[in-house]
């Protein structure tokens, strides 16, 4: 049986909207790399000025750790 955050990233109840699925997003994962932003700084300047919530913020926190979770399971790690 798959992993419920796999299935979602593959086509379920996905929350990643514009991402589509893993693969679509790990494509744009690898397009924001390549131009050098740096995350977190965009991250936090969302964060200081209002774009997010801090609760919007420890949501994100928290799926981004369950993706970096399944990519290690996936990998062997």
């Amino acid at each position: 049986m798959a992993n419920p955050l796999y299935n979602e990233l593959n086509g379920g109840n996905n929350p990643f909207g514009q991402f589509g699925n893993m693969q679509n997003f790990m494509q744009r994962l690898n397009q924001l790399k390549q131009t050098g932003v740096n995350p977190n700084q965009m991250i936090q300047q969302m964060l200081n000025s209002g774009q997010i919530s801090q609760d919007q913020y420890n949501a994100a926190v928290q799926r981004a750790q369950q993706i970096q979770q399944m990519m290690n399971h996936q990998n062997g790690s």
